[in-house]
């Protein structure tokens, strides 16, 4: 996978005087069936969370509250998304490395992801990753 793979997806909008609405079908607004969801919250300016990617897992993050940038690589190119509204949010493949970074204060990130928890799909270590992506597109 590279980084053309990523995409921001505009969710559904109901605008209201009373107040808006968006929301999120799986395998209609975003590529895969949610099998998990969790929150990000709480993080200390100047902290960052994750750095990692997955062999198998598809995410979706949307800003709740607040705002935080995701840093985005395939280990040859790179680049930062910024997140502030509730009404849109980023497609992340399997096999990119992705960081959250630069969170404001009472920031909320919601993830969707494509598959249950499971520890043995994360690749941790960057240099692994890149030694991975190395081998994948040399055998393109």
């Amino acid at each position: 996978m590279n980084l053309e793979s990523v995409k921001v997806i505009n969710l559904p909008r109901i605008e209201d005087r009373r107040g808006n609405l968006s929301f999120i079908e799986g395998n209609r607004h975003i590529p895969f069936e949610i099998a998990r969801t969790y929150c990000i919250y709480d993080v200390p300016g100047g902290q960052f969370r994750s750095g990692h990617a997955y062999y198998t897992q598809q995410e979706f993050i949307v800003a709740l509250s607040g705002s935080f940038d995701v840093v985005l690589t395939d280990g040859v190119q790179e680049k930062t998304i910024s997140l502030n509204r509730s009404y849109y949010g980023i497609y992340i493949p399997k096999m990119i490395w992705r960081q959250l970074t630069n969170f404001s204060t009472n920031s909320l990130a919601l993830v969707l992801a494509s598959i249950p928890f499971d520890e043995s799909d994360y690749i941790r270590d960057f240099e692994k990753y890149k030694k991975i992506q190395n081998e994948a597109y040399n055998y393109i």
